[in-house]
């Protein structure tokens, strides 16, 4: 049952003709139209206008997408090929189809998931998340307001979820013509903003009301997998652990010990939280700091760990910070080196879109080259199966294990 009424509207429709690099853009399927791509277009629109693109040649319709005169990207792809009705079966056909990619995820005791990833999935702007019988939509464009009613019916529908919030962007929060509050839970009840979800067999918790995006990272979900299976009487450290994803699943998967390590002290408080909802024997030790720093006294006290895992948040959100970027991976694949024991496993992860997963491991391969111990890459490894990438720009995630010889 809803708790408010969603917006809606009937969006004008607009014809569209672009340039040769535009037409060539929406023939190649990239999501994307830029402002200085449009040619031609028949009238103005507003956020979320339907935006009919025909081809020059044949003015025949090569796609559909959704008019955004707030962004320089200034329409979103919906749909390739001739033309749809966008309507609420649109919709559906599109969630049903995303949700079909998703299945086999569920089938591994685990019920929190990624059900739209924007772009990729034919929803530019808009992630849909779901953790156990809550659902949470995240707005990033304005363009999406008409639409909402019928998207919201098509993802309870398809995951039976029980609640729905609705989660902003910052941009969103501060336009005072949406009628929608960040946090706002618009279907169902939620007696508690922490939810309890798990992912492979291990408990969790997300804040879907306040939490960071929506209140979880779950991109990461095979990895975090992937070190619990390497940690049984292993001593982990987990650096950047925010809500402690990588130390719980060594934790519950029989880890001695495990550290986690970050420079928000209430992302270490959720970080033991998340540890006490699974049962583990092996201790569970914080430190709160600035990463770089903190790594260097533990060199400096001669501490070293069985496994050392590295993912720290986005260092290139923009083109100009890409080379920051990339002396900061320098930096701790060196710095993580030094703290992986004897035969131990780094593991190194990025999530800078704009640092290519070339340019990561080709960093990580020759810093680790460069030190005086022998090692074996053991794997290499990108997005999980809810995180499905359709376009160049929407790869973010990699991530490598390092195994030393000695």
């Amino acid at each position: 049952m809803y708790t408010q009424l969603l917006p809606q509207a009937t969006p004008k429709v607009l014809a569209v003709k672009l340039s040769v690099v535009g037409e060539r853009s929406v023939r190649s399927k990239h999501p994307w139209i830029f402002t200085d791509s449009i040619e031609k277009i028949n009238k103005e629109g507003g956020s979320g206008a339907i935006a009919i693109i025909f081809s020059h040649s044949k003015n025949k319709v090569i796609g559909v997408g959704l008019y955004d005169p707030d962004s320089p990207i200034r329409i979103k792809m919906i749909h390739f090929g001739a033309g749809v009705t966008i309507d609420k079966d649109f919709f559906l056909k599109k969630i049903k189809k995303a949700y079909d990619v998703r299945v086999p995820l569920l089938r591994t005791k685990t019920n929190s998931y990624r059900l739209l990833f924007g772009e990729n999935d034919g929803f530019p702007g808009c992630i849909a998340d779901v953790y156990g019988t809550v659902l949470v939509v995240k707005l990033y464009s304005k363009i999406w307001i008409a639409y909402l009613k019928d998207i919201i019916d098509s993802l309870i529908a398809v995951s039976g979820v029980a609640t729905v919030v609705i989660r902003l962007s910052r941009k969103l929060q501060q336009d005072t013509s949406i009628p929608l509050k960040d946090g706002s839970v618009i279907y169902g009840l939620l007696e508690n903003d922490t939810v309890i979800f798990t992912e492979h067999g291990i408990r969790f918790s997300a804040n879907v009301i306040k939490g960071h995006k929506t209140g979880y990272f779950l991109d990461h979900r095979e990895n975090r997998r992937r070190v619990g299976v390497l940690s049984p009487q292993k001593t982990v450290l987990d650096v950047f652990s925010y809500a402690g994803g990588f130390s719980v699943h060594a934790l519950a998967n029989g880890a001695n010990e495990v550290t986690s390590l970050d420079i928000s002290s209430q992302a270490i408080e959720l970080a033991k939280a998340n540890g006490l909802l699974n049962k583990h024997k092996g201790s569970h030790k914080t430190i709160i700091g600035d990463a770089f720093i903190q790594m260097q006294h533990l060199i400096e006290k001669g501490i070293s760990f069985d496994i050392v895992v590295i993912d720290p948040p986005s260092f290139a959100k923009s083109k100009k910070e890409t080379a920051i970027a990339k002396k900061k991976y320098k930096q701790l694949a060196t710095l993580g080196e030094q703290l992986t024991a004897k035969k131990g496993i780094l593991v190194l992860a990025s999530c800078s879109s704009r640092v290519t997963s070339d340019d990561f491991f080709t960093i990580n391969r020759t810093t680790l080259d460069n030190q005086k111990r022998s090692y074996t890459t053991i794997k290499q490894t990108y997005h999980d199966i809810d995180h499905p990438v359709s376009f160049q720009e929407g790869a973010y995630l990699k991530c490598g294990y390092y195994k030393f010889n000695r």
